[in-house]
């Protein structure tokens, strides 16, 4: 049985960071491409993805400010977030899946139940 296990959401003020964790378990997690996504309405948005071979992608409106990154002895993918914006304020939530740097939420197979970020003006 598959399972992620998102942490380290919260309230943070504009131009703070918080780095998130996500835990997964029941997969080979070296053979899987990690993913976060967030949801601020009804549709989940591609935030950023981490191949099994260290490539890596985001969406626009985070790059310069988030970085992704996995420790494949500990199965775990991070998403550290830096100079936040309310913009940013969102549910989420990591996702895992063979494709390599899928960025549609369809895609993938496997997810976790979500952490709340929210950033205050």
């Amino acid at each position: 049985q598959v399972r992620l296990v998102e942490s380290g959401g919260g309230l943070v003020q504009a131009g703070g960071s918080l780095r998130l964790s996500c835990a997964a378990s029941g997969l080979t997690f070296s053979s899987y491409s990690m993913a976060w996504f967030r949801r601020a309405g009804k549709e989940r948005e591609f935030v950023a993805v981490i191949t099994r071979n260290g490539r890596f992608d985001y969406v626009d409106s985070v790059k310069g400010r988030f970085t992704i990154s996995r420790d494949n002895a500990q199965n775990t993918v991070y998403l550290q977030m830096n100079s936040l914006k309310p913009e940013d304020t969102a549910v989420y939530y990591c996702a895992a899946d063979a494709t390599v740097l899928a960025k549609r939420t369809a895609t993938y197979n496997y997810w976790g139940q979500g952490t709340q970020v929210t950033v205050s003006n």
